[in-house]
């Protein structure tokens, strides 16, 4: 059976007190959700004019003026919208209610009678609608409409954002799919995939899972629909040259035949996460081994150390089995992000902790790191080594940036981090009727109905700096219920105690499970080692031969000149060394250091004139090493960055 087993605890029953995500979700709240908005109506000052909420004012008819900016820029506005939901549900906020009702205002006066709504075509003709699906972004922007209207109608009950959507998606059901008069079409970008399911799941409408199914099922099916679109309307096609085709869109072959992960990344683990959710809401086994084989690939020969997908900057794409470049590489935040949905889901239907592994690992490394400390800066790229001037003079590696940026022309990756980090309770804890799973270590205070009764569960951590986890339960009467704790994939040495008493669970796909009658007062203490670990790649990711990636519990580490001079590729780690680990609470807001004593290849008797010469042997000087988590680096001074260091 393939229905899911647990869901997202609702947001508004988690109230997170984690020393360490809380602080990330009030500088969503406070400070990047705010600015962002003022980014949307082209108010910072020195960035890149956005142009969204401008083009729907335009739509509208309230303003005179043309489309501007990307034909994907109406889905800024709709991940921002999908923030403020999942803020809203755990911080009730009248004013940013209210300024998101404005915008909800206008964007659903912009809508066309027949539903339809995309201003790129408003302003532009819609005469020309749904004769681009491969590139233009219709459905794409659909999608992400439609998980922020649900997230909305979830957090405030007001069904205005809800019914526009749908109003949206019913006008594509009558034009798109099978049968007299309809495009067999499917969409170039996805995401509508599942965002339908999500829909369905509330108005239980059948056509909007039918449209859902039909998007995967009808993708790469010949004769190729892209292609047909491509020379009855004479559309330019940028790919037409290159390796991987149709298959940038995951739309050479059809799903189900699918083997390996391909083409843009951020597409492909939007599509698989909507399989995962058609599969599972369909029972289509067929359609879920396709989804385990995807995932499969990418986590054992296409994911970096950090969580990150896409190692290619030419068409933000997969490459091949084991290609890892870390100086090259795209690694784009919003791929490590849509790796985590699909994570979540996969999950949900098999509640397997291999899953969640991976959805820790991204978002402790390959999400972050695309935000400054501050939430003023973004990364679009998130590379494992990085050289400012590499960056500024070597064309290869003009997309790596050393330096967040304040916006973006196209600026997916900003809200994205919001959304995510705004909804970041539910990744942590998901729940059945008498489960509940705890996926992620945070700090915070759950209501959970469970054996029918209403439970409260406090839990305080120090995570990821420290492995202690203490769990109470403040119950009102006896409850019968499964606590699920999660056995990180990295740890070795995990013990559990209920009530002081060691408890030797049988762990099942990774997760300890203690089922049992809770009483008021019961207490769990989880207790996890955290070494320094040195992480080594399979011989075949040529990039990585003689090097080590440094971790402690679920965070990569990485040097930075500021800490240990230039030249980071001189440097080497002892064979079996020994780290200082310790807790400074002033840097880059609190973080644990290793510091080590390693190496610096000694560049005496070269002098600049020499460029080659006869091998003598190497010489090293004693260098003694600091290591600071991935995620925050380049935020004190710009300079070198290396994660993976020779040894």
């Amino acid at each position: 059976m393939l229905e899911k087993k647990v869901r997202m605890m609702p947001l508004d029953q988690i109230e997170i007190r984690d020393g360490f995500w809380k602080e990330y979700m009030e500088l969503v709240r406070c400070h990047v959700i705010p600015y962002q908005w003022e980014a949307l109506n082209d108010r910072i000052e020195g960035a890149e004019p956005s142009h969204c909420m401008q083009n729907f004012r335009v739509a509208a008819g309230l303003q005179e003026g043309k489309f501007e900016g990307m034909v994907f820029q109406d889905s800024d506005a709709y991940k921002w919208l999908e923030a403020v939901a999942y803020s809203l549900m755990w911080h009730p906020d009248e004013e940013l209610e209210a300024t998101a009702d404005g915008a909800i205002d206008v964007i659903a006066a912009a809508q066309r009678p027949d539903g339809y709504l995309d201003t790129y075509y408003i302003l532009n003709g819609l005469e020309k609608r749904f004769t681009n699906l491969t590139d233009n972004h219709e459905l794409y922007c659909l999608g992400h409409m439609v998980e922020a209207a649900v997230a909305y109608y979830k957090a405030t009950g007001k069904r205005k954002f809800l019914d526009t959507a749908a109003g949206y998606v019913n006008c594509v059901y009558e034009h798109i799919g099978i049968g007299e008069g309809k495009k067999p079409g499917y969409p170039g970008h996805e995401v509508a995939e599942m965002a339908l399911v999500g829909l369905y799941e509330i108005t239980k409408d059948p056509r909007h899972l039918a449209l859902a199914k039909y998007f995967i099922d009808q993708r790469g099916q010949q004769p190729l629909y892209f292609a047909k679109e491509r020379e009855e309307n004479q559309n330019s096609w940028y790919w037409h040259d290159s390796y991987f085709q149709y298959q940038y869109y995951q739309a050479g072959l059809p799903v189900r035949e699918q083997e390996k992960a391909q083409g843009h990344a951020v597409r492909a683990v939007y599509l698989y996460t909507g399989m995962a959710e058609v599969a599972s809401a369909t029972e289509d086994a067929e359609l879920f081994a396709a989804c385990e084989r995807l995932w499969k690939n990418i986590t054992e020969k296409q994911m970096y150390v950090t969580g990150a997908i896409g190692a290619s900057e030419y068409g933000e794409s997969f490459t091949f089995d084991y290609d890892l470049p870390n100086d090259t590489v795209y690694a784009e935040t919003c791929a490590a992000i849509g790796l985590i949905f699909f994570a979540r889901r996969m999950f949900e239907i098999t509640k397997d902790s291999r899953y969640a592994d991976v959805m820790e690992r991204a978002l402790f490394n390959g999400v972050i790191s695309g935000m400054s400390l501050d939430g003023k800066r973004f990364f679009y790229v998130n590379p494992l080594e990085a050289v400012p001037e590499a960056s500024e003079k070597d064309y290869r590696k003009r997309h790596v940036k050393v330096e967040r940026q304040k916006w973006f022309g196209c600026a997916c990756c900003p809200p994205n981090v919001a959304r995510l980090l705004s909804s970041i309770g539910g990744y942590a804890y998901e729940c059945s009727e008498r489960e509940l799973y705890m996926n992620l270590f945070i700090g915070g205070d759950m209501k959970a109905v469970l054996d029918g009764k209403e439970n409260r569960i406090h839990v305080e951590t120090r995570y990821p700096w420290d492995g202690e986890v203490r769990i109470r339960i403040e119950n009102e009467s006896d409850s019968a219920f499964a606590y699920a704790i999660r056995v990180p994939g990295w740890c070795d040495d995990f013990r559990v105690k209920v009530n002081g008493e060691v408890v030797e669970a049988e762990r099942k796909k990774g997760y300890v499970s203690l089922d049992r009658v809770w009483k008021n007062g019961d207490e769990i203490q989880v207790t996890m080692a955290m070494p320094v670990v040195l992480v080594a790649a399979n011989p075949r990711v040529r990039e990585d031969i003689g090097k080590v990636a440094v971790m402690r519990g679920p965070v990569v580490y990485c040097l930075e000149e500021v800490d240990n001079g230039g030249q980071l590729q001189e440097l080497y780690l002892r064979e079996h060394p020994e780290f200082e680990v310790a807790y400074e609470p002033e840097l880059l807001k609190g973080v644990v250091t290793l510091t080590t004593q390693g190496l610096r290849l000694s560049e005496e008797n070269w002098g600049e004139e020499t460029l080659y010469r006869p091998y003598s042997g190497r010489t090293f000087t004693e260098q003694t090493l600091k290591f600071i988590p991935y995620y925050a680096w380049t935020n004190r001074k710009v300079g070198e960055m290396l994660v993976w260091v020779r040894i």
